[in-house]
């Protein structure tokens, strides 16, 4: 993942929380223009530190930030919950449907 595209996946999480810019700077201890900055100006990736303080207050999992499709995270990974269910039959069955 390169540098814009941790920035619009921030700016996605931001909204998806719906946040303002200065509101989530403030939550995550920073000033008010730092998440406006981040998202405009692109030439700074935020440490590890404020990164993981990011997504504690969007209320967004690692993985699922990490995923290849944020939007698509929630529906794949109840799909592999309920496939694991599954008898080896079934999961062959869907295999050859697929």
């Amino acid at each position: 993942m390169d540098l814009n595209e941790l920035i619009d996946r921030i700016g996605y999480i931001r909204s998806k929380a719906n946040l303002s810019a200065r509101k989530l700077s403030l939550a995550i201890g920073k000033n008010a223009g730092y998440i406006h900055m981040l998202e405009t100006n692109r030439n700074f990736a935020p440490t590890f530190e404020t990164l993981a303080a990011i997504l504690e207050v969007c209320g967004v999992e690692w993985d699922a930030f990490f995923y290849y499709s944020i939007p698509a995270y929630q529906q794949d990974k109840e799909l592999i919950e309920k496939l694991k269910k599954l008898s080896p039959e079934k999961k062959e069955a869907i295999l050859k449907l697929i």
